[in-house]
């Protein structure tokens, strides 16, 4: 099963990335994929956090876990090297969703370690958790498919999709090595759209 998902997100992928590529190029908006599926979890601080809420803001969406060994840390510093380089645009009209796939080992409590580690700043970035069920249909909903190993790591697809200030997902990033000023370029475009 995993191993179909991952070749169908290879398969997908391109036709994405080209897009992206000549939106760049042609100083063009970048493009619409499709509304992206609502989520009601749980944060670091134990709210309740809503896609919904977020409306009227740009929003990185991505999947981690905070066992994860290598790739996931890996991302949530690219992503907080971003945060950073925002400024006060972070937090007011960008903000960050990082969601576990190990919701049964990643309490609010451990997300909240997790994100300190990194210094996430809670008021732009939330790192969320919920009844497994819940956040593994948000996960497949956004494309991320999840195989738990028997040694408790957790293999998953990494897709950090960006979602438009209204509610539109407008691109998805493949993997952790993704170019890091063209990140915040996509989320800044997105932010100044009219």
């Amino acid at each position: 099963m995993l191993a179909l998902c991952l070749a169908l997100a290879l398969l997908v992928s391109p036709a994405l990335v080209q897009a992206h590529e000549a939106a760049h190029e042609q100083g063009e908006r970048l493009p619409m994929i499709g509304a992206a599926p609502e989520f009601a979890l749980t944060s670091q601080d134990g709210a309740e956090v809503t896609l919904a809420a977020s409306r009227g803001k740009v929003v990185a969406v991505t999947f981690i876990y905070t066992w994860c060994p290598d790739i996931c840390p890996m991302l949530t510093d690219k992503m907080a090297r971003v945060q950073d380089e925002l400024g006060p645009d972070f937090g007011a009209k960008i903000v960050f969703v990082s969601i576990t796939v190990d919701p049964e080992r990643d309490t609010p409590e451990a997300l909240k370690e997790y994100a300190a580690a990194f210094d996430a700043d809670f008021t732009g970035w939330s790192f969320l958790t919920g009844e497994p069920s819940a956040v593994l249909e948000v996960a497949h909903r956004y494309g991320i498919a999840v195989a738990r190993q028997s040694d408790g790591q957790v293999d998953h697809t990494l897709l950090t999709t960006l979602v438009d200030r209204r509610g539109i997902m407008r691109v998805q990033y493949l993997g952790y090595r993704f170019d890091e000023e063209e990140f915040r370029h996509d989320l800044l475009s997105l932010m100044n759209e009219p």
